[in-house]
């Protein structure tokens, strides 16, 4: 089966753009409010602690992608560390399935922001409707081909970045620049859900992947990949804590809270006034459209790869053209019915539980496997290890306790993908054999 991808299509500048368009479109407008109901008044040392665990997990990322640059790059990272084989398509398709419900988390906070002006809450019908308009719209985009996704990525990369910046600097002016816990709670941090909410900025920066995604279309990847992962997460953990800050000194804690699902927009009110407020709303179009965009850029891409790798089924149904313009249907259609069906809470901790399960078995596999032929120190992947178990673990005891529903869709999702892969492959090979007689 022959690869469409375009091999030195990715400049460095529209890696790092896709990059952080991914991370700031979901990280700072959806899980603000969701971090900070977690971690209390000092959450925006979530951010940091998040940026932490998220630098040990991309050691082991930048380490396999500068070895072996390729589209797709986690199924590949897989596939070495464990074998063409259920682990690898499991963990693989686990990936890929944290992406798209990634996508769903962005296309809501996308409609909840636009209806702000209007009064109109997260729970109006009007939220899924926009949200699925928007990931119609990033489907167009993406069909039309890689250059459109990477000069639309450019652009709104660098109006969102210095937007919020500006948001960031205007809203901590207004307060004296006082880099101070969020008023009206305790001061002490509280430990069990602090840790949990790190689980949420992690998924704030796992838009890093879609690096590792795209390897084989980067400029020069053996040096760039590694330097665009790098490069992203440092430009997002400046972002992150400023907005966070800026977030704490313009609202309580108790305000933060309520407004969980578009606390930028309350915060920039009584900071910067009325035009304030419609620019954070501008301001989070333009992050959400964009990450949305390289997201699905991202996830149809993978997709694509593991339909060629043959580790996941494949159908046309009835459609013509290649098989990467099948899978971004498959990711359009499958973010629109969760953009639909759940709310940004529990899309987020889905999210979150399939994206560690995943990255822990990735660190594991190249711990086993690969370390060696890599170059990779071994204390650092058993630090990433260590630190997701601990993240994952507290999460979802938390979770367990305040919506225990959500666990047990996560536990029976994660079960069905490792068994129906088992099958599927299972059944590939015998056919394979059978053929072979």
């Amino acid at each position: 089966m022959k690869s469409d991808y375009q091999a030195n299509s990715i400049s460095l500048t529209s890696a790092v753009s896709m990059g952080t368009g991914v991370m700031i479109g979901a990280g700072i407008f959806a899980l603000t409010g969701q971090i900070a109901e977690l971690a209390g008044p000092w959450f925006p040392l979530s951010f940091v602690a998040g940026g932490i665990v998220t630098g040990f997990s991309a050691y082991t990322y930048v380490k396999m992608s500068n070895a072996f640059p390729s589209a797709g790059g986690i199924a590949m990272i897989l596939q070495k560390a464990y074998g063409p084989g259920a682990i690898a398509a499991a963990a693989s398709l686990l990936m890929a399935l944290s992406m798209v419900i990634n996508e769903s988390l962005v296309a809501r906070t996308f409609g909840t922001y636009v209806l702000r002006p209007f009064n109109l809450d997260a729970g109006s019908t009007l939220v899924p409707v926009l949200g699925v308009g928007l990931i119609v719209f990033a489907y167009l985009v993406n069909i039309s081909g890689n250059r459109s996704v990477g000069l639309f990525s450019v652009v709104m990369a660098f109006l969102k970045i210095g937007g919020i910046a500006v948001f960031g600097i205007a809203a901590l002016a207004a307060s004296g620049f006082a880099f101070a816990p969020a008023s009206g709670s305790p001061e002490a941090i509280p430990i069990a859900g602090f840790t949990a909410s790190i689980a949420l900025s992690i998924l704030a920066f796992k838009g890093f992947t879609t690096i590792t995604n795209s390897g084989a279309e980067i400029v020069d990847p053996h040096r760039n990949v590694g330097r665009t992962i790098v490069f992203s997460i440092a430009i997002c953990v400046v972002v992150y804590l400023l907005v966070a800050f800026a977030v704490g000194s313009s609202l309580s804690l108790d305000e933060i809270v309520a407004a969980k699902d578009y606390s930028l927009a309350e915060a920039a009110e009584p900071a910067l006034g009325a035009y304030g407020f419609y620019f954070t709303i501008a301001l989070a179009v333009v992050a959400t459209a964009s990450g949305l965009l390289a997201s699905v850029f991202a996830v149809s891409r993978m997709l694509a790869m593991l339909t060629e790798m043959e580790m996941i089924p494949h159908s046309h149904f009835g459609m013509s053209g290649p098989i990467r313009e099948h899978t971004l249907v498959y990711t359009v259609v499958i973010a629109g019915l969760l953009t639909v069906f759940f709310d940004l809470s529990r899309i987020a901790s889905l999210g979150a539980f399939f994206y560690l399960v995943m990255d822990i078995l990735i660190h594991w596999g190249v711990f086993r496997r690969l370390r060696q032929e890599i170059g990779a120190s071994g204390w650092v992947l058993v630090t990433a290890i260590a630190l997701d178990t601990l993240v994952l673990g507290v999460f979802g005891a938390m979770k367990l306790q305040s919506d225990p529903l959500i666990v047990v869709t996560a536990v029976v999702a994660i079960t069905a993908v490792f068994a129906y892969e088992r099958v599927f492959l299972s059944r590939s090979t015998a056919g394979k054999r059978h053929a072979d007689h």
